[in-house]
């Protein structure tokens, strides 16, 4: 019992920061292809209306 006990405790170490980590580099990925995403949007739009598309 006392050696699941330890073996229980040197897993929860190991992994105790690495959730905050992987959730910690997603969100700033996700943030940085959101924000291109956005400004590819951004330039499509300025570029149909430059160049005088019919929206609708």
């Amino acid at each position: 019992m006392k050696n699941l006990l330890l073996v229980k405790e040197i897993y929860l170490e190991g992994f105790r920061n690495l959730g905050h980590f992987v959730v910690e580099k997603y969100f700033k990925i996700f943030a940085w292809f959101s924000f291109a995403m956005f400004f590819i949007m951004l330039y499509a739009f300025v570029y149909r209306i430059s160049t005088g598309f019919a929206f609708g």
